[in-house]
């Protein structure tokens, strides 16, 4: 279970989740973790790290979907969680097509 207040997640889905209203955007909060992991200014990740600990991040990390990260910030979080080693970090996740 992620905790975060719903003040700070509906601010940080307003400035990250364009595409949908913060009220919509909250209803998913390990998307608007996700993308504020990915395209997070320096402050927004330092606050959203604070509040929802290290454990919350990996979670979201490890069931990414396909496309929520681009390979800088893909490798960055592996290394900053301590889930990869130096030239170990695993493969981006990809869209499967049946």
């Amino acid at each position: 279970m992620i905790r975060i207040s719903q003040e700070s997640l509906k601010s940080l889905a307003g400035k990250y989740i364009w595409w949908k209203t913060p009220d919509e955007a909250v209803a998913m909060p390990e998307r608007v973790i996700a993308q504020v992991m990915d395209i997070g200014d320096y402050s927004d990740v330092q606050s959203l790290a604070a509040q929802v600990g290290d454990e919350a991040l990996r979670e979201v990390l490890k069931h990414a979907e396909a496309g929520q990260f681009n390979e800088r910030s893909w490798a960055y979080w592996h290394y900053r969680l301590d889930l990869a080693s130096v030239d170990h970090v695993p493969s981006l996740p990809v869209r499967r097509f049946a």
